[in-house]
């Protein structure tokens, strides 16, 4: 019985060493470099390259409607396709080129900030998806919102 119980341990350990996976050892030189060859060909991005990223609109009376132009370049070397560019809240609105950007040319995209209803300061940002890297792009504003005063009559008045 005992001579039972170790020759069906022995079986049970050689059965499970030799089911080891080996993978590593099967990778060879030549498919690794074809690997890598493959990788470097896809990973070709469009770069968005900003003359800034940040704008302070300085101060400015509630209600006012501020924009700003953001310019970039696209020093990839594939078009530059903008999905999105959205604001952190509603009061930030982009405008973009819905058409390709080239490698090398330049575009614009305009940032507008409602004001109304945003006293002090205020810190927003706007986010591009495009078909770069990260897939992702921030632009920042901000502004020195001076509040409106209420008069005796109750109607609101920019100081």
């Amino acid at each position: 019985m005992k001579k039972s119980i170790l020759f069906l341990a022995s079986v049970c350990m050689i059965t499970m060493v030799s089911c080891a996976d080996n993978t590593p050892k099967k990778a060879s030189a030549e498919n690794l470099k074809s690997t890598t060859e493959h990788n470097i060909n896809i990973s070709n991005y469009a770069v968005m390259k900003f003359t800034e990223t940040n704008h302070d609109f300085g101060t400015i009376n509630e209600g006012d409607i501020v924009n700003h132009k953001f310019t970039f370049t696209n020093t990839g070397e594939v078009p530059l396709v903008i999905l999105n560019a959205k604001g952190s809240c509603g009061c930030t609105v982009s405008k973009w080129s819905k058409e390709p950007i080239a490698p090398g040319a330049t575009g614009e995209l305009l940032v507008s900030f409602n004001s109304n209803g945003k006293p002090n300061l205020q810190n927003k940002q706007v986010t591009i998806t495009a078909n770069t890297e990260k897939g992702k792009e921030i632009l920042k504003i901000k502004a020195m919102v001076t509040p409106k005063t209420k008069t005796t009559s109750g109607i609101p008045v920019s100081k």
